[in-house]
C-alpha cells in the first residue's frame, strides 16, 4: 500500500509541474497552444470532452455517496491515493489530446508587463501549493491515511481547522489556480477557453464541496461561510476566530 501512494504521490507531482508549463508556456516541450491541428469546432468540441471528463472525475469521485460505494471495491487506506491517480490520469489526458486554439485575444507585448503578468500567474500556482500544506498537504494526496493503515493507527476524525490563508478566503488552493490560469501575457483563445471552463468548474464545485462541509460540520461551517468571503478577499470579512485541532 505504501508503495501504490508514493507511487501516485509521484505520477501526481511530474504530472503537476509539466502541467505548469504546459499552461504556462515555460520550459516544456508542448504548451497549452501547440499540438495537433485541428478546425475551430472540432478543437472546441475535443477541448470541452476532455475538460468534462477532468471535471466529473473530480467531481463524482470526491462525493461521500460514492465514497461509500467504492470502498466496498477499493481498500478503505487507499482510497484518496486512488483518486489522486485517476485525476493525474485525467490532467495528463487533457494535456496529450488537447488541440490548440492559437488566435490571440490579448498580447502584452512590453516585456516589464509580461514579466509582472507571468509573476502574478507563478504566485497563483505558489498559492496552490502552500494552500495544501496549510491544511495537510500529505492527507491530501493519500499518503498519510496509509501510513496511519500501516502502522495500526485510528485515522483522524474530521477536524474543522481554519488555518493562515484560510481566515482570509474560504478557498485559497481554488483562488490560486484562477489566479495562474487568468494572468496571461498573451491569451489565446485556447489557454481562454481553459480557463474559462476551469473556473466555472470551480464555481461549481465549491458549492458541491460546502454542502458535503456543511454535512460533516454543521453550523461550525455556516458561521465560516458567512465570517469569510469565498474567493476574494474582503476588508470587511475574514475576521473569524483560528480553529485549532
Amino acid at each position: 500500500m505504501v508503495a501504490y501512494a508514493a507511487v501516485a504521490y509521484l505520477l501526481f507531482l511530474v504530472v503537476f509541474l509539466y502541467s505548469i508549463g504546459w499552461v504556462e508556456g515555460l520550459v516544456v516541450p508542448r504548451d497549452i497552444n501547440e499540438g495537433p491541428a485541428a478546425s475551430t469546432a472540432a478543437a472546441i468540441v475535443i477541448d470541452l470532452i476532455l475538460l468534462s471528463i477532468f471535471a466529473v472525475q473530480h467531481s463524482v469521485m470526491a462525493r461521500p455517496a460514492f465514497k461509500r460505494v467504492w470502498t466496498r471495491i477499493v481498500p478503505e487506506p487507499i482510497e484518496r491515493s486512488t483518486y489522486v491517480l485517476a485525476a493525474t490520469a485525467a490532467l495528463a489526458l487533457i494535456m496529450w489530446l488537447w488541440r490548440p486554439l492559437p488566435a490571440e485575444v490579448w498580447h502584452v507585448s512590453a516585456t516589464p508587463a509580461r514579466i509582472v503578468l507571468y509573476a502574478i500567474s507563478l504566485a497563483g500556482w505558489a498559492l496552490v501549493l502552500i494552500s495544501t500544506f496549510a491544511i495537510d498537504h500529505f492527507e491530501l494526496f493519500g499518503l498519510r491515511q496509509v501510513l496511519h493503515h500501516v502502522r495500526a493507527q485510528p485515522g483522524p476524525d474530521p477536524n474543522f481547522r481554519t488555518p493562515a490563508l484560510y481566515r482570509t478566503v474560504r478557498h485559497p488552493l481554488y483562488l490560486g489556480f484562477v489566479i495562474a490560469f487568468w494572468a496571461a501575457p498573451t491569451m489565446t483563445a485556447g489557454r481562454l477557453l481553459f480557463a474559462a471552463v476551469t473556473t466555472g468548474y470551480i464555481l461549481i464545485a465549491i458549492r458541491f464541496e460546502e454542502h458535503d462541509l456543511v454535512g460533516v460540520f454543521g453550523e461550525r461551517y455556516r458561521t465560516y461561510r458567512q465570517q469569510v468571503p469565498m474567493l476574494v478577499p474582503h476588508p470587511h470579512r475574514g475576521r473569524v476566530h483560528p480553529v485549532g485541532r
